[in-house]
């Protein structure tokens, strides 16, 4: 549970960017127009279809999927970063710390809905990633102890999404991405050690029912 802590942490803090921060930032983007807080609705329905259809298809592609969880993590990775490259581009970088007027600032881009959206579908779609490939390992390697392993598992998450929601109040746009970019860098190596762990794990198994 060591090896996956880093990487149920990262779940936690991106939890908190997609579910608070980054509604928040839509919102105050004023240059989005006079609709901007109604973005933040139409933001939360793209996180969840990503996080719909991520959840079914990697949800079933565990059960068939030859080549282990390594592969979907990484897409989950990659997903994330081109998410956050893109908010970085589109978004104002005092938009998290924006007075209830909003922020007049233009990020690199000319500000653009369509980007914005895409973005959140990535982010559920990134999520689910990482989420159904988490729970299946930590399933499959603490089966007599699954309870106490999920516990530990929602305990790491909601500490990390705790810590994300404090400095979320401070930190500018990209200091806040470039924590999760760290973190979701390392949080993968360690999980890769971890399945690498589960593999072996497996092929002792298989061996001793020989």
């Amino acid at each position: 549970m060591m090896l996956l802590s880093i990487s149920i942490a990262y779940t936690g803090l991106e939890l908190t960017f997609y579910s608070g921060v980054y509604g928040t930032c839509i919102g105050a983007m004023t240059r989005f127009g006079d609709d901007a807080k109604g973005l933040i609705g139409l933001s939360g329905i793209f996180i969840g279809i990503g996080e719909i259809l991520g959840g079914g298809f990697f949800g079933m592609l565990n059960k068939r999927n030859r080549f282990g969880r390594n592969p979907v993590v990484l897409l989950g990775l990659v997903t994330h970063y081109l998410a956050f490259y893109l908010i970085f581009l589109n978004i104002a970088s005092d938009a998290p710390i924006a007075p209830e007027e909003g922020t007049q600032l233009q990020a690199f881009i000319t500000p653009s809905v369509q980007v914005a959206l895409l973005c959140s579908f990535l982010l559920g779609l990134g999520d689910s990633c990482f989420n159904t490939q988490l729970l299946s390992i930590v399933g499959f390697m603490f089966p007599e102890d699954s309870a106490p392993a999920f516990a530990i598992f929602k305990f790491i998450q909601s500490i990390s999404a705790a810590v994300a929601f404090f400095y979320s109040n401070y930190l500018l746009l990209q200091w806040q991405l470039l924590i999760m970019v760290i973190t979701g860098f390392f949080g993968t190596l360690n999980f890769f050690l971890a399945e690498r762990l589960a593999v072996s794990i497996r092929r002792d198994s298989d061996y001793d029912s020989i």
